[in-house]
Protein backbone atom coordinates (compact mmCIF):
# COMPACT_ATOMS: atom_id res chain seq x y z
CA UNK A 1 0.00 0.00 0.00
CA UNK A 2 1.44 3.17 -1.19
CA UNK A 3 0.43 6.07 0.96
CA UNK A 4 0.78 9.79 -0.04
CA UNK A 5 1.83 12.65 1.93
CA UNK A 6 1.33 16.65 1.38
CA UNK A 7 2.71 19.13 3.42
CA UNK A 8 -0.25 22.30 4.37
CA UNK A 9 0.36 25.87 4.96
CA UNK A 10 -0.22 25.45 8.51
CA UNK A 11 3.03 22.97 9.39
CA UNK A 12 1.40 20.96 12.07
CA UNK A 13 -0.87 20.02 9.38
CA UNK A 14 -0.17 16.68 7.19
CA UNK A 15 -2.30 15.38 4.73
CA UNK A 16 -2.18 11.70 3.83
CA UNK A 17 -3.76 10.09 0.69
CA UNK A 18 -3.90 6.19 0.70
CA UNK A 19 -5.32 5.77 -2.86
CA UNK A 20 -8.32 4.28 -2.30
CA UNK A 21 -11.24 6.00 -1.22
CA UNK A 22 -11.15 7.21 2.39
CA UNK A 23 -15.14 8.75 2.70
CA UNK A 24 -17.98 8.35 -0.23
CA UNK A 25 -18.80 11.99 0.56
CA UNK A 26 -18.23 15.13 2.33
CA UNK A 27 -15.76 15.44 5.54
CA UNK A 28 -15.87 14.96 9.04
CA UNK A 29 -13.88 16.01 11.68
CA UNK A 30 -12.51 14.68 14.90
CA UNK A 31 -11.40 16.67 17.44
CA UNK A 32 -10.77 14.02 20.73
CA UNK A 33 -10.92 10.70 20.96
CA UNK A 34 -14.31 10.81 22.59
CA UNK A 35 -15.37 12.38 19.70
CA UNK A 36 -13.68 9.29 17.31
CA UNK A 37 -15.50 6.74 19.30
CA UNK A 38 -17.71 5.77 16.34
CA UNK A 39 -14.72 5.89 13.79
CA UNK A 40 -11.87 2.96 13.84
CA UNK A 41 -9.52 5.21 11.67
CA UNK A 42 -9.91 8.34 14.05
CA UNK A 43 -9.27 6.21 17.19
CA UNK A 44 -5.86 4.82 15.73
CA UNK A 45 -4.72 8.28 14.46
CA UNK A 46 -5.19 9.73 17.75
CA UNK A 47 -3.71 7.00 19.95
CA UNK A 48 -0.77 8.09 18.17
CA UNK A 49 1.19 9.79 20.42
CA UNK A 50 1.59 13.82 19.11
CA UNK A 51 -1.42 13.52 17.27
CA UNK A 52 -3.96 16.44 17.74
CA UNK A 53 -7.28 16.30 15.70
CA UNK A 54 -8.24 14.37 12.35
CA UNK A 55 -10.27 15.30 9.33
CA UNK A 56 -11.43 12.81 6.62
CA UNK A 57 -12.67 13.61 3.03
CA UNK A 58 -13.64 11.67 0.24
CA UNK A 59 -9.42 11.24 -0.69
CA UNK A 60 -7.09 12.26 2.02
CA UNK A 61 -6.66 12.20 5.62
CA UNK A 62 -5.98 15.10 6.89
CA UNK A 63 -3.57 14.73 10.27
CA UNK A 64 -3.03 17.74 12.96
CA UNK A 65 0.00 17.67 15.12
CA UNK A 66 0.29 19.18 18.73
CA UNK A 67 2.86 22.61 18.76
CA UNK A 68 5.61 20.32 20.55
CA UNK A 69 5.75 17.29 17.95
CA UNK A 70 7.70 16.70 14.93
CA UNK A 71 7.17 15.33 11.74
CA UNK A 72 10.08 13.75 11.37
CA UNK A 73 9.02 11.75 14.51
CA UNK A 74 5.25 11.69 13.84
CA UNK A 75 4.97 10.65 10.37
CA UNK A 76 6.15 6.93 10.42
CA UNK A 77 3.82 5.87 13.09
CA UNK A 78 1.01 8.22 11.40
CA UNK A 79 1.52 5.81 7.89
CA UNK A 80 1.33 3.02 10.22
CA UNK A 81 -1.42 3.23 11.85
CA UNK A 82 -3.15 4.45 8.64
CA UNK A 83 -2.09 1.43 6.87
CA UNK A 84 -3.14 -1.30 10.32
CA UNK A 85 -6.32 0.41 9.28
CA UNK A 86 -6.92 -0.44 6.08
CA UNK A 87 -5.53 -4.13 6.44
CA UNK A 88 -8.05 -4.53 9.28
CA UNK A 89 -10.91 -4.62 7.17
CA UNK A 90 -12.56 -1.83 9.59
CA UNK A 91 -15.22 0.33 8.03
CA UNK A 92 -13.41 4.28 8.47
CA UNK A 93 -16.67 5.33 10.28
CA UNK A 94 -19.18 2.72 11.89
CA UNK A 95 -22.85 2.58 10.85
CA UNK A 96 -23.73 3.45 14.24
CA UNK A 97 -21.15 6.60 14.58
CA UNK A 98 -22.62 10.01 16.72
CA UNK A 99 -19.80 11.89 15.12
CA UNK A 100 -20.19 15.05 13.44
CA UNK A 101 -21.99 14.62 10.15
CA UNK A 102 -20.08 15.80 7.03
CA UNK A 103 -20.45 18.47 5.19
CA UNK A 104 -21.72 17.14 1.69
CA UNK A 105 -19.12 18.23 -1.02
CA UNK A 106 -20.78 16.24 -4.38
CA UNK A 107 -19.19 17.87 -7.29
CA UNK A 108 -20.83 15.69 -9.32
CA UNK A 109 -24.76 16.71 -9.17
CA UNK A 110 -26.10 18.90 -11.31
CA UNK A 111 -26.47 21.71 -8.65
CA UNK A 112 -23.04 21.37 -8.09
CA UNK A 113 -21.87 22.10 -11.71
CA UNK A 114 -24.42 24.43 -12.49
CA UNK A 115 -22.89 26.73 -9.43
CA UNK A 116 -19.08 25.87 -10.74
CA UNK A 117 -19.89 26.42 -14.03
CA UNK A 118 -21.74 29.99 -12.48
CA UNK A 119 -18.48 31.11 -10.16
CA UNK A 120 -15.97 30.36 -12.73
CA UNK A 121 -17.15 31.76 -15.65
CA UNK A 122 -19.25 34.61 -14.52
CA UNK A 123 -18.06 35.54 -10.53
CA UNK A 124 -14.19 35.01 -10.77
CA UNK A 125 -13.41 36.74 -13.72
CA UNK A 126 -15.47 39.80 -11.71
CA UNK A 127 -13.64 39.59 -9.07
CA UNK A 128 -9.94 38.81 -10.13
CA UNK A 129 -8.63 41.96 -11.26
CA UNK A 130 -9.57 43.13 -8.25
CA UNK A 131 -6.97 41.15 -6.98
CA UNK A 132 -9.70 38.80 -5.33
CA UNK A 133 -10.59 35.08 -5.75
CA UNK A 134 -13.75 32.55 -5.14
CA UNK A 135 -13.63 29.07 -5.74
CA UNK A 136 -16.29 26.73 -5.37
CA UNK A 137 -16.17 24.09 -2.50
CA UNK A 138 -19.31 22.84 -2.31
CA UNK A 139 -23.29 22.66 -1.74
CA UNK A 140 -24.99 20.86 1.37
CA UNK A 141 -28.53 18.87 1.43
CA UNK A 142 -29.81 22.59 3.15
CA UNK A 143 -28.87 24.96 -0.38
CA UNK A 144 -26.09 26.25 1.86
CA UNK A 145 -23.27 26.77 -1.03
CA UNK A 146 -19.50 27.08 0.31
CA UNK A 147 -16.65 28.88 -0.84
CA UNK A 148 -13.30 29.98 -0.38
CA UNK A 149 -12.98 33.62 -0.78
CA UNK A 150 -9.34 35.90 -0.43
CA UNK A 151 -8.64 39.55 -1.13
CA UNK A 152 -10.81 41.88 -2.41
CA UNK A 153 -13.42 38.86 -3.19
CA UNK A 154 -15.22 39.67 0.02
CA UNK A 155 -16.28 42.82 -0.89
CA UNK A 156 -18.66 40.86 -3.50
CA UNK A 157 -19.99 38.75 -0.83
CA UNK A 158 -23.50 40.01 -0.66
CA UNK A 159 -23.35 40.34 -4.44
CA UNK A 160 -22.14 36.96 -5.52
CA UNK A 161 -25.12 35.11 -3.25
CA UNK A 162 -27.63 37.33 -4.80
CA UNK A 163 -26.38 36.50 -8.13
CA UNK A 164 -25.97 32.47 -6.95
CA UNK A 165 -29.51 32.59 -5.78
CA UNK A 166 -31.02 34.22 -8.90
CA UNK A 167 -29.11 31.83 -11.33
CA UNK A 168 -29.71 28.90 -9.12
CA UNK A 169 -33.25 28.26 -7.14
CA UNK A 170 -31.85 25.72 -4.81
CA UNK A 171 -29.45 28.15 -3.15
CA UNK A 172 -30.27 28.96 0.47
CA UNK A 173 -27.08 31.20 1.28
CA UNK A 174 -23.39 31.31 1.07
CA UNK A 175 -21.14 30.50 3.41
CA UNK A 176 -17.57 30.26 4.29
CA UNK A 177 -15.50 27.06 3.81
CA UNK A 178 -13.33 26.72 6.75
CA UNK A 179 -10.97 24.10 7.07
CA UNK A 180 -11.47 23.25 10.47
CA UNK A 181 -8.83 20.46 10.43
CA UNK A 182 -5.70 22.83 10.04
CA UNK A 183 -7.50 25.10 12.79
CA UNK A 184 -9.53 23.08 14.86
CA UNK A 185 -10.28 26.15 17.69
CA UNK A 186 -13.11 27.27 14.72
CA UNK A 187 -14.57 24.39 16.05
CA UNK A 188 -14.76 24.58 19.56
CA UNK A 189 -17.83 26.56 21.45
CA UNK A 190 -16.11 29.64 21.33
CA UNK A 191 -15.20 28.95 17.53
CA UNK A 192 -18.70 28.59 16.71
CA UNK A 193 -20.13 31.58 19.00
CA UNK A 194 -18.03 34.28 17.41
CA UNK A 195 -18.83 33.25 13.82
CA UNK A 196 -22.39 33.64 14.73
CA UNK A 197 -21.30 37.41 16.16
CA UNK A 198 -19.60 37.77 13.15
CA UNK A 199 -22.66 36.45 10.56
CA UNK A 200 -25.14 37.60 12.24
CA UNK A 201 -24.36 41.01 13.82
CA UNK A 202 -20.75 42.28 12.37
CA UNK A 203 -20.79 41.45 8.38
CA UNK A 204 -24.87 42.86 7.78
CA UNK A 205 -22.96 46.13 9.51
CA UNK A 206 -19.88 46.17 7.42
CA UNK A 207 -20.95 44.93 3.97
CA UNK A 208 -22.67 48.34 3.61
CA UNK A 209 -19.06 49.69 3.25
CA UNK A 210 -17.92 46.70 1.09
CA UNK A 211 -16.10 44.77 3.90
CA UNK A 212 -16.07 41.59 5.30
CA UNK A 213 -14.96 40.22 8.76
CA UNK A 214 -13.90 36.55 8.96
CA UNK A 215 -12.67 34.37 11.76
CA UNK A 216 -9.10 33.06 11.05
CA UNK A 217 -9.04 30.96 14.47
CA UNK A 218 -9.81 30.79 18.09
CA UNK A 219 -6.51 29.89 20.29
CA UNK A 220 -7.43 29.33 24.01
CA UNK A 221 -9.15 32.96 25.20
CA UNK A 222 -8.10 34.94 21.90
CA UNK A 223 -10.33 35.28 18.44
CA UNK A 224 -7.80 36.00 15.39
CA UNK A 225 -9.68 37.94 12.75
CA UNK A 226 -9.27 39.12 9.11
CA UNK A 227 -10.55 42.27 7.89
CA UNK A 228 -11.23 42.35 3.94
CA UNK A 229 -12.79 43.92 1.12
CA UNK A 230 -13.34 47.34 2.08
CA UNK A 231 -12.12 47.01 5.21
CA UNK A 232 -8.63 46.12 4.45
CA UNK A 233 -7.01 48.90 3.69
CA UNK A 234 -8.94 51.51 5.42
CA UNK A 235 -7.13 53.68 7.98
CA UNK A 236 -10.27 53.20 10.66
CA UNK A 237 -9.66 49.88 11.05
CA UNK A 238 -8.02 49.90 14.53
CA UNK A 239 -11.17 52.12 15.58
CA UNK A 240 -13.46 49.84 14.03
CA UNK A 241 -12.16 46.85 15.22
CA UNK A 242 -11.49 48.12 19.48
CA UNK A 243 -14.83 50.44 19.27
CA UNK A 244 -17.40 47.45 17.85
CA UNK A 245 -16.04 44.83 16.95
CA UNK A 246 -13.98 43.56 20.13
CA UNK A 247 -16.67 45.06 21.87
CA UNK A 248 -19.65 42.86 20.10
CA UNK A 249 -17.33 40.04 20.09
CA UNK A 250 -16.33 39.87 24.16
CA UNK A 251 -20.23 40.69 25.20
CA UNK A 252 -21.44 37.67 23.15
CA UNK A 253 -18.56 35.84 24.00
CA UNK A 254 -17.31 36.43 27.52
CA UNK A 255 -14.79 33.60 27.62
CA UNK A 256 -12.52 35.76 24.89
CA UNK A 257 -10.59 38.18 26.69
CA UNK A 258 -8.43 39.68 23.21
CA UNK A 259 -9.22 39.99 19.63
CA UNK A 260 -6.45 40.67 17.33
CA UNK A 261 -6.52 41.74 13.86
CA UNK A 262 -4.00 39.99 11.37
CA UNK A 263 -4.69 41.78 8.47
CA UNK A 264 -1.82 43.82 7.24
CA UNK A 265 -2.99 47.15 6.64
CA UNK A 266 -0.04 48.63 5.35
CA UNK A 267 0.52 45.75 2.71
CA UNK A 268 -2.57 45.04 1.90
CA UNK A 269 -1.85 40.99 2.70
CA UNK A 270 -2.88 38.84 4.72
CA UNK A 271 -0.62 36.97 6.95
CA UNK A 272 -1.10 34.55 10.19
CA UNK A 273 -0.79 36.14 13.42
CA UNK A 274 3.19 36.09 14.14
CA UNK A 275 4.78 38.05 16.95
CA UNK A 276 7.14 40.64 15.91
CA UNK A 277 5.92 41.17 12.28
CA UNK A 278 3.66 43.87 12.87
CA UNK A 279 0.47 42.03 11.32
CA UNK A 280 -1.35 42.30 13.82
CA UNK A 281 -2.98 44.39 16.25
CA UNK A 282 -3.88 43.44 19.79
CA UNK A 283 -6.75 44.83 21.40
Amino acid sequence: MFIQTETQDNPDVMKFMPGREVLSSGMVRFLDRETAAGSPLARRLLEVDGVQSVAFDPEAISVTKSSNADWQMLKAPVLGAIMEHYISGDPVIEAASTAEPPVPMDEDSAVAGELRELIDTRIRPAVQPSGGDVEFRGIDAEGNVYVEMSGPAFGFRDRIEAMLKHYVPEVASLRDFVDMAARPGLATSEGQAVRTVLDERINPAVAAHGGYVSLVDVQETTAYIRLEGGCQGCGMADVTLKQGIEVEIKRAVPTISRVLDVTDHAGGTNPYYQPGKGGASAV
